[in-house]
């Protein structure tokens, strides 16, 4: 990857993370009042899909195998942030470090939206269709989760330090990018 791939990139990355810690595409509806906010959260939305997808392909790998119950229902949550970490691995493991840096980076960005999937457990055990990635009334994997632990009314707190921890990940990944790009010499 040459410099100024580099240095386009981790713009765009940073300029991604101040519009996600401005608009927040988790809380809010997925349309906005400026082209840039209309923008940014269709990018969210194709990502939060991605996500849904990887999530979903979690829980159907223990269909196949047939993991026990609390396994199969947190591997969505795993598969979900182990997907962009592995792209990243992948990457890094082949020479390419600031391939590395932009898989954290979507690991912290699913770490978001796994904490506004926390702070919803609250809610009760069954998620309505219009929460639901698959648009059908579903099970909330950590309505199940937290209550096993007698956890759920912690909900807004687990689900605050998951977000910051994503927070903490996009940052760092964006200074590495920027470190990469701006100051190490090649």
């Amino acid at each position: 990857m040459t410099t100024s791939a580099k240095r386009v990139t981790t713009t765009l990355f940073i300029f991604i993370l101040l519009l996600f810690i401005a608009y927040k595409p988790y809380d809010q509806p997925l349309y906005g009042d400026t082209l840039l906010k209309k923008l940014f959260m269709l990018y969210s939305y194709i990502f939060n899909q991605t996500l849904g997808m990887v999530h979903e392909a979690g829980h159907g790998v223990c269909y196949i195998v047939h993991c026990p119950e609390f396994i199969m229902v947190i591997n969505g949550t795993i598969f979900q942030l182990l997907f962009p970490f592995l792209l990243g691995f992948i990457s890094k493991k082949h020479g390419n470090i600031f391939g590395y840096f932009i898989g954290l980076f979507f690991v912290g960005f699913s770490m978001q939206y796994a904490a506004w999937y926390i702070s919803t457990a609250h809610e009760g055990l069954y998620i309505s269709a219009e929460n639901s990635f698959l648009g059908i009334d579903g099970y909330h994997d950590f309505n199940y989760i937290l209550s096993i632990f007698n956890l759920v009314n912690f909900d807004w707190f687990i689900s605050g330090l998951v977000k910051f921890g994503g927070y903490i990940i996009m940052i760092y990944a964006c200074f590495k990018m920027w470190v990469l790009a701006f100051v190490k010499k090649e």
